[in-house]
């Protein structure tokens, strides 16, 4: 295979400004394997088009590349037959906003590696922008109780809180935070919102991105089962991580098992609804599935908004499945319009943080929101595999293809036929 990848504009969004590859790091792979790179033109990346041309990349608006990485979702009429793309297609659970886009790719013989299935034997994502999803996630949703506060009539320190988009840097948001942070421990917040607590489902690594941004805050960190009791201080924050046996429990009222929660999810229902009253911002950090119950049902919010729940706030659903784990996700957000209002008594939705009931912030592609620094992250993971990509002899059986493991097992179509592992995508077909 010719040693040339390329590298697509990303278009789906006027806020999408990541790339799979830096500058720094195109310059790498040019010196080390003698891959050289061709990349579209664009106006909104956060590395400009000279950057790359400084370092021997070649801006062309035709990918004239047998292999092409991108970020996002690819336009069905963009594909050339016989190439290898690499990018997230969000098809692997079926999702029907993309079937066409995976129809037209099977049609035009195309090898789709997949970066969200790219995992090690352990079954860990190993390419991902978690981490700053999380970050955004968070700072969104801090932002959201900052102003829907103040719109009830409170005013915290949180209210000083900026949309992610509008710092310049991390280093610039987290720098604010200190300020924040030091603004609570001296003011605290409003003695009839005490004790603000942030509630965050999951623990994996958009759960630790969201976490470390709260270092930058006074945070203390309390278990689920401390809430009920959990004594009230007014200059602090507190964190509680929910896990699975927080989540579920078992129909039968046998001990919970993890893996068994997830080999048969039938045998399980929700729990988690009990730990809401107490809970002033929650953020969503889950996988999840329809075969899992969801944490939070339209009809339970219903029968118990401004009876259990008036404390509840901000739902930042950072998972942002779309009718999912939080039932009332109805839409995904943008960067420029991230929240609405769900209203559980009468099922309507109200963009912004004003109007009755619970704000909502289901931003789909928060990591865009830390372009910069998401980018970086992400080119340095993906950089080791790229010469695997570029080497292996596509000519060959599937069976016979010479990738390593987490690649392989990434690989949804090959040569315009789904893999084995990805074969019962066919129903969505």
């Amino acid at each position: 295979m010719e040693r040339l990848i390329g590298i697509r504009r990303e278009d789906k969004s006027i806020w999408e400004k990541r790339c799979p590859l830096t500058p720094f790091d195109v310059s790498f792979i040019e010196a080390k394997y003698s891959i050289k790179t061709v990349i579209q033109p664009s106006k909104i990346r956060i590395f400009k088009d000279f950057e790359y041309k400084k370092v021997g990349a070649k801006i062309t608006e035709k990918l004239n590349a047998p292999v092409i990485f991108g970020i996002k979702e690819m336009p069905v009429d963009f594909f050339s037959t016989d190439k290898i793309y690499i990018f997230f297609s969000h098809t692997i659970k079926g999702q029907e906003h993309n079937i066409q886009m995976l129809k037209r790719m099977i049609q035009k013989g195309i090898t789709l590696i997949d970066y969200e299935c790219i995992k090690d034997k352990n079954d860990v994502r190993l390419i991902a922008f978690g981490k700053y999803a999380g970050i955004a996630g968070m700072i969104e949703s801090l932002w959201a109780a900052g102003k829907r506060l103040n719109y009830e009539g409170y005013k915290t320190p949180l209210l000083h809180i900026k949309r992610p988009i509008e710092y310049n840097s991390l280093k610039q948001l987290e720098q604010e935070c200190k300020k924040i942070g030091k603004e609570i421990s001296e003011y605290g917040f409003p003695e009839r919102i005490s004790p603000f607590v942030i509630g965050i489902a999951g623990y994996g690594n958009v759960s630790k991105g969201s976490q470390a941004l709260l270092d930058y805050f006074p945070c203390e960190e309390i278990s689920p089962e401390e809430l009920e009791n959990l004594k009230d201080n007014s200059h602090a924050l507190y964190k509680v991580i929910f896990m699975e046996e927080h989540l579920v429990r078992r129909r039968d009222s046998k001990e919970f098992n993890l893996n068994d929660y997830y080999n048969n999810p039938e045998n399980y229902e929700s729990i988690f609804t009990k730990y809401l009253q107490y809970i002033t911002v929650l953020i969503n950090a889950i996988y999840w599935d329809n075969k899992y119950p969801r944490l939070i049902t339209k009809k339970y919010l219903k029968e118990n908004y401004n009876k259990k729940i008036s404390k509840l706030k901000v739902i930042g659903d950072i998972s942002c499945d779309i009718n999912g784990a939080i039932e009332f996700t109805s839409k995904n957000t943008n960067s420029g319009d991230p929240v609405f209002v769900y209203n559980p008594i009468t099922d309507d939705v109200t963009d912004g943080f004003k109007g009755e009931g619970i704000v909502v912030m289901s931003v789909d592609n928060l990591p865009c929101e830390l372009p910069r620094e998401s980018s970086e992250a992400f080119s340095k993971i993906l950089l080791p595999f790229v010469p695997e990509i570029i080497k292996a002899d596509y000519s060959k059986d599937f069976d016979k293809l010479n990738l390593p493991f987490e690649i392989k097992n990434a690989v949804v179509l090959y040569q315009g036929r789904l893999t084995p592992n990805y074969s019962y995508i066919n129903k969505f077909l």
